[in-house]
C-alpha cells in the first residue's frame, strides 16, 4: 500500500448494529481511525478505543526511521503512560492515521507531534500486516537521512538518542525495544542501511 483509498461519501462507523447488537450504539471519545483492507481500500471508521483490543479489523499505521551519515538510528523511548511497551525504545516516530488522512500527511503530523520535526523528504521503505498482542495494524515504513534538531515532547516520548548499528543488534532481545520495533528492524535493517 502506497496511499489509502477513501471513499466518495463518509465511511460507515463502527461497530455497526447486529442482530445480536442492535441496540444504541456506545459513544467513544477520541480521535478516529480508518479501518482498510490490506490493499488500502477504507471500508470503515472507529475510534482507537475500540479498535485497540481488537485483532479482526486492520488499520493503518507510519513509521520514520531517521538515520545520520555516521550510520547512527535515531530511537525514542515510549513515555511511562503508554498502555503498550511503555519505556521500551521504539522507531524515531510513529503512530495512528487518523480518518480522512493520507500516509504521508499522518507521517508529517506525528513527526511533528513528537519530535518537531516538520522539513524533511520521507523515502518509503515498505508496509507489511503487523500483528501484536490484541491488534491488527498495516504498518507503512520511512526512513529519512539527516541530523536535525529534535525537541520530543515529553508526553508521547520521554527521551530520545542516536543509536549505532552494534548497539541496537547488541540489545535485541532483552526487552530493551518493542517487540514491533524488533521485528521490522530486522526485515528492514540491510535497506535502512543501503541507504547510507
Amino acid at each position: 500500500m502506497t496511499e489509502l483509498v477513501y471513499p466518495s461519501s463518509p465511511a460507515p462507523v463502527y461497530p455497526r448494529p447486529s442482530a445480536g447488537n442492535p441496540g444504541v450504539r456506545r459513544r467513544f471519545s477520541g480521535e478516529m481511525l480508518p479501518l482498510v483492507t490490506p490493499d488500502g481500500q477504507v471500508y470503515g471508521q472507529a475510534s482507537r478505543e475500540w479498535i485497540h483490543g481488537r485483532a479482526d479489523v486492520l488499520h493503518p499505521v507510519v513509521h520514520l526511521y531517521l538515520l545520520d551519515r555516521y550510520r547512527r538510528f535515531y530511537l525514542q523511548r515510549r513515555s511511562m503512560t503508554k498502555s503498550l511497551y511503555p519505556g521500551l525504545w521504539d522507531t524515531s516516530v510513529g503512530g495512528h492515521v487518523t480518518y480522512g488522512e493520507g500516509l504521508v500527511e499522518a507521517l508529517f503530523r506525528e513527526a511533528s507531534e513528537e519530535l518537531g520535526l516538520s522539513a524533511f523528504n520521507p523515502i518509503l521503505m515498505g508496509s507489511y500486516i503487523n500483528e501484536v498482542e490484541s491488534e491488527k495494524e498495516y504498518s507503512v515504513v520511512y526512513a529519512v537521512i539527516g541530523h536535525p534538531e529534535l525537541h520530543p515532547d515529553g508526553q508521547e516520548v520521554s527521551e530520545g538518542r542516536w543509536w549505532t548499528f552494534p548497539e541496537i543488534e547488541a540489545s535485541l532481545g532483552s526487552n530493551v525495544f518493542t517487540p514491533s520495533f524488533e521485528r521490522e528492524f530486522s526485515q528492514l535493517k540491510d535497506k535502512l542501511l543501503a541507504l547510507l
